[in-house]
């Protein structure tokens, strides 16, 4: 489901309608109406948009915008307040009232320029790896209708893989960004913990898990993206980004594939990583196998802490999410996870202490390698269903640890990573490779990234 065609965005990433508009080859208003159009040709089949803003676009469109990628249309997750826009969290509890102010973080993410043409769909609370809610109803991956476009971010993965738009905010509490950019064959970055302005609420957890983000088709947007994110906000722990427009220096890359002996990941899923290791193998970095970063506890404890999240939306909800929150419409995953958490209160102090601890044995793996390289996820996009609001919540956490073992890793560790659309499955669904970095790190990430993406550019959508 293509929405690409020859009007004024044609195949133009975000850096090149920028440039377009900056220089008066095309205006504002165009960019706008011609996104809108491309979304009232293809959402339909995807649904992937929550709440369309457009009347509000044409009129910011009109309004002359500055910054890095002024005038460039996109969309915003629906679990960040955008001025006009209802805050669903992907919730049939949430109110459906609009937002009177934008987030401090989509105030960050806006403060490039870029033109908001409304909200996108997302899993209840972003507690699952696909984008199927009961709110919306799924959402449909554009390579493949009737199949996931991951989660949680998959409207906007959705949106930016069918190019609708070229770019749309992303935020990654357990591969949130990574997993949808797998799926939609997309660059996904999670930045380092703090780089980008938090999400509301997110140090009231016991690990700060949740990092924010975007979804792009190039990697010179998302490098353009943060070093002009930084300019409006500059977390004075991490070294600065800068612009990043050149590769860098060569690395020494550790590359895995598996969970274990007993637990191999799907044969794509190994293809991908093993053909990426070859290719940086040719550009002339070192490149070995290694073993993982993390055991089987530290998955077990993970979901321990993820369920958490579960049980505070539906026993704090009023309190931590909205005072109007109805928490008797909530999904039965999300009741799942709560009562998983109940359960299991008794493990839980001891699984955060872990949790805190395990960001300094993991940076240990970075003594002797600059990058770590894995699948993104263990098995390609699913069909609607497999891990849907339909499945038992026993078997759907089971599904959901299988899907996506790799990318909380990160999230608990704070550093970054980023998914690159490097492998495709048999049937030709997009996979993603996953290179990570040390916190602080992202420069080398998006240097490497762009080295990877000049010697082996991967095709969009309809190519």
């Amino acid at each position: 489901m293509s929405a690409f065609c020859e009007d004024v965005l044609g195949t133009a990433d975000a850096v090149e309608i920028a440039r377009r508009i900056r220089f008066g080859e095309i205006q504002a208003v165009e960019a706008a109406e011609a996104a809108i159009a491309r979304a009232e040709r293809v959402n339909p089949s995807l649904n992937a948009i929550a709440t369309p803003l457009f009347d509000t676009a044409r009129t910011e469109a009109g309004r002359s915008p500055s910054g890095a990628l002024a005038g460039v249309p996109t969309f915003v997750k629906d679990n960040e307040a955008v001025i006009g826009a209802p805050l669903r969290h992907g919730s049939r509890g949430q109110p459906n009232r609009s937002s009177e102010k934008n987030s401090p973080f989509v105030e960050q993410f806006l403060s490039l320029g870029l033109n908001t043409l409304g909200t996108t769909t997302m899993p209840e609370f972003g507690l699952t790896g696909t984008t199927e809610a009961l709110l919306y109803g799924p959402t449909h991956n554009p390579w493949r209708l009737g199949f996931s476009p991951g989660g949680s971010s998959g409207g906007s993965a959705a949106l930016v893989s069918a190019g609708v738009v070229p770019i749309a905010h992303a935020n990654d509490g357990g591969g949130s960004t990574r997993i949808p950019a797998s799926c939609c064959g997309l660059v996904g970055l999670k930045p380092s913990r703090g780089r980008l302005i938090d999400m509301e609420g997110a140090g009231l957890f016991p690990v700060k898990i949740v990092h924010q983000g975007m979804l792009s088709r190039s990697v010179r947007d998302t490098a353009v993206f943060y070093h002009s994110a930084e300019r409006f906000y500059r977390n004075p722990g991490l070294p600065e980004i800068g612009l990043v427009t050149r590769p860098g220096r060569r690395l020494r890359v550790g590359f895995f594939t598996d969970l274990d002996e007993a637990t191999p990941s799907h044969p794509d899923c190994v293809a991908a990583v093993t053909d990426a290791a070859k290719l940086l193998q040719d550009l002339g970095h070192s490149v070995e196998p290694v073993v993982r970063p993390f055991d089987d506890g530290f998955l077990e404890d993970f979901f321990l802490l993820w369920s958490m999240l579960g049980f505070a939306v539906t026993r704090l909800g009023t309190r931590l999410v909205d005072p109007e929150f109805d928490k008797t419409k909530v999904e039965d995953f999300t009741e799942g996870l709560a009562g998983y958490f109940k359960e299991n209160i008794h493990r839980a102090p001891a699984a955060v202490w872990r949790l805190r601890k395990f960001g300094h044995r993991y940076a240990r793996s970075f003594d002797e390698y600059d990058v770590l390289m894995n699948p993104t996820v263990a098995m390609p996009a699913p069909e609607h269903g497999y891990i849907g609001p339909e499945v038992p919540f026993d078997t759907a956490l089971e599904r959901l640890k299988w899907f996506i073992p790799f990318t909380p890793t990160q999230n608990v560790s704070g550093s970054p990573a980023i998914s690159l659309p490097l492998g495709r499955s048999n049937d030709g669904m997009p996979l993603g490779v996953q290179l990570a970095a040390p916190l602080g790190e992202e420069r080398t990430l998006l240097e490497l990234a762009l080295e990877i993406e000049a010697a082996a550019p991967w095709p969009r959508l309809g190519d």
